[in-house]
């Protein structure tokens, strides 16, 4: 799946990081699994807004991978303000899988 932004640069760096993100249940990141759906960048307010899904609403971790995402891309760009909003419209598959993380899995 791809990522939609508006500073394919910055959403490099961001998904390289991001890579350390986990879903402890299935053992994989948030990146590979497909749960980022877009990273845009307001450059003149310094703030960096996500959107994002988990693979089930009633994941118990959610929370969680989502706070873990948030500490994650503030770390990276310091003085920056993270939103990070989780939606489930487009539901997440299996299919948004990247092959890294099929190969990952089996």
């Amino acid at each position: 799946m791809n990522v939609i932004t508006n500073n394919d640069n910055n959403c490099n760096l961001a998904l390289s990081a991001l890579k350390d993100v986990l879903d402890p249940e299935i053992g994989l990141n948030v990146v590979d699994l497909g749960l980022i759906y877009s990273i845009n960048f307001n450059e003149d307010k310094n703030h960096i807004f996500i959107v994002m899904t988990l693979t089930t609403q009633f994941c118990p971790m959610g929370e969680s991978i989502r706070d873990n995402v948030k500490q994650t891309t503030e770390y990276l760009f310091k003085g920056y303000t993270v939103d990070v909003d989780v939606v489930f419209d487009p539901p997440w598959s299996m299919e948004m899988i990247s092959e890294e993380g099929r190969k990952f899995l089996n």
